[in-house]
């Protein structure tokens, strides 16, 4: 079943619904749609077309969000699933600074990494092997948590997932 992306009022993404919600907010006057998908959802007296993305029409308080939690599958969402050593396929994750040496588990000393160059760094710093990342790890924006685990992706909801807030 196809997937809608939510966004405030204000253009902030909120969360993903299935499609035949995002069609219920749209019928029932509460989100316009801003992306439409190819195809239409036909009933005996109407026709809709299927929304990509919904902007809701009052701003819903969202409560603060602490941050996205440190998992496996958000620091290969952050990382692309690309090895932060050799931009290959990642499959697993690597602490830049080993906790054995005293790394910590945070986002600014995890990386994706594919199982070759994971094994093959071990416990050694990057200064030991003659390593260097491409970019400094960190907390990606609170959008990937939303999108943790969704294997299909609408590129229509690109634009509202790499941008801040905009105004409406």
């Amino acid at each position: 079943m196809a997937h809608a992306l939510v966004l405030n009022a204000t253009y902030e993404p909120l969360c993903v619904v299935p499609m035949r919600r995002a069609v219920v907010l749209v019928l029932a006057e509460k989100a316009v749609v801003v992306e439409r998908s190819d195809g239409m959802l036909h009933s005996e007296r109407q026709a809709v077309d299927i929304p990509s993305v919904v902007r809701l029409s009052h701003y819903v308080r969202v409560p603060y969000r602490k941050g996205v939690p440190l998992t496996r599958r958000a620091v290969l969402e952050r990382d692309a699933h690309r090895c932060a050593y050799c931009a290959r396929r990642a499959d697993t994750v690597d602490h830049v600074v080993p906790r054995s040496r005293g790394g910590q588990h945070a986002w600014s000393n995890v990386v994706a990494a594919c199982c070759r160059c994971n094994h093959k760094k071990g416990s050694h710093l990057l200064a030991e092997l003659g390593w260097a990342l491409p970019a400094k790890p960190a907390e990606p924006p609170a959008t990937v948590a939303l999108l943790v685990g969704w294997a299909r992706r609408d590129p229509a909801w690109e634009p509202y997932l790499l941008l801040p807030a905009q105004a409406g």
